[in-house]
């Protein structure tokens, strides 16, 4: 039986939030859609997380505190989609442990391709989940 692959959804507002989770859902992957910072790093420790989706402007803390968390917890690629788009925001995302780096507004097109280029379904684990290693 073929795993699915979990993708942790990490945005405040529930209609980006929405899209983000269909968009993901159409693309293969089990969405765990999340409001704040401290849902996604407890939802990080959840074993089966193979793609984190995380907007940087959350109401409850900085979405880079939040990175480094989620990376202590898990090795699942954290994709930032936030409209932070100033080139020291990028860096700062990548030095807080983002594989990739998506501004809104985004085009759906553009989130799934980059989903699938850090999660690719071919490289879903059909193995038992062990701990700290992701799923892809």
């Amino acid at each position: 039986m073929e795993q699915q692959r979990v993708c942790l959804v990490v945005e405040d507002d529930d209609d980006i939030r929405g899209l983000i989770s269909v968009i993901l859902s159409r693309a293969g992957f089990d969405v765990l859609p999340v409001g704040t910072g401290a849902e996604a790093i407890a939802a990080a420790a959840d074993p089966p997380i193979a793609l984190v989706t995380l907007d940087l402007g959350l109401p409850d803390m900085d979405g880079h505190v939040v990175a480094r968390a989620i990376r202590a917890l898990s090795t699942a690629p954290l994709l930032f989609l936030t409209a932070r788009s100033e080139q020291d925001d990028v860096l700062a995302g990548m030095a807080s442990g983002a594989a990739g780096y998506l501004t809104k507004p985004f085009r759906p097109g553009e989130l799934k391709e980059l989903a699938g280029q850090l999660c690719p379904a071919a490289a879903v684990s059909r193995e038992p989940h062990t701990p700290g290693k992701s799923h892809c």
